[in-house]
């Protein structure tokens, strides 16, 4: 399957003339690459380019009912979260959090069709902050940005390393076979980051296409020996065995609209973050660092 596009095909995939396409590259941002003096296009990129400059979505139906005791997250997933879901649960039986796992993208998206009360987000944007700029894209006012906390990202390897993997750039070693996130997560925008500035073709190396939906099947596959790589958070690697490559700390942000924002299962659930029940929970795995928890979160100035 080809994965690159010309910029001939690149125009005929956006229905646009060639001279439109260097124009979107040099003012847009269209993601290319000149090799050989040649412009080429990755084609997932330019599809991941396509969603987040969409802006007239269908308006949805209805508004989210009024909160009768349902707390609806969605977004990425993360291990802390999850407990922290569970504790939520047992803490306030007259209440129930649900979540549904769709990846940072598909949260903004949920949260802007009115799908559910608090998206999970760890977008990493130009000047390395988190979650704003797509925020402004995806929805039509800027919603309430608190954290969760912040987690180390990173590559996890099998235990001992036996490959002997050191950086991104070693996946591309011939005889290495990783496993990847769906494109709608920011787990994937930083591998396809991290794998852009090594100067490497994503799709080029074995098991760039095979996806799975959460950090710990990233895990599970390279512990069944399925897979020697993938990109995912060091609680998985401490979790399961793993050895961990680490790249960056980043945020992870619950991102609420400001309609909902005083819901009381929302309020609720952003009450637990500042408590000891939950500030244990964080202990009790490794990568994480929750002083932030809890807080809101404003862009960061531009200089």
């Amino acid at each position: 399957m080809k994965h690159l596009l010309s910029t001939r095909e690149v125009a005929q995939f956006i229905s646009v003339n060639e001279k439109m396409v260097y124009t979107l590259v040099a003012e847009k941002g269209l993601p290319a690459t000149k090799i050989t003096g040649k412009w080429l296009f990755p084609r997932h990129l330019v599809e991941q380019w396509l969603e987040a400059n969409t802006i007239n979505y269908p308006e949805p139906r209805r508004d989210l009912p009024p909160y009768e005791g349902l707390l609806i997250v969605a977004g990425s997933n993360d291990p802390l979260l999850e407990k922290t879901l569970n504790l939520f649960n047992s803490l306030y039986p007259e209440h129930m959090a649900v979540f549904g796992n769709l990846g940072s993208l598909g949260g903004l998206r949920a949260l802007r069709h009115h799908r559910c009360h608090m998206a999970t987000s760890h977008l990493l944007q130009d000047g390395d902050d988190y979650n704003f700029d797509f925020a402004d894209r995806e929805l039509e006012q800027s919603p309430a940005v608190v954290n969760f906390c912040r987690r180390e990202q990173g590559i996890l390897v099998a235990a001992g390393n036996p490959r002997g993997l050191q950086t991104v750039a070693d996946l591309a070693r011939p005889g290495v076979r990783i496993v990847n996130r769906p494109n709608t997560t920011g787990t994937r925008l930083l591998l396809d980051r991290e794998l852009e500035q090594a100067g490497l073709h994503g799709p080029s190396i074995k098991g760039y296409h095979n996806e799975v939906a959460r950090h710990l099947d990233v895990g599970l596959e390279i512990v069944g020996g399925r897979a020697d790589a993938g990109p995912g958070i060091r609680a998985v690697a401490g979790l399961l065995g793993l050895d961990f490559i680490p790249l960056r700390w980043e945020r992870y942000d619950l991102l609420v609209t400001k309609k909902r924002f005083f819901d009381p299962g929302v309020q609720l659930f952003l009450g637990l973050l500042p408590d000891k029940a939950f500030q244990d929970l964080a202990a009790s795995l490794e990568g994480y660092d929750v002083r932030l928890s809890g807080k809101m979160v404003y862009p960061a100035e531009s200089t």
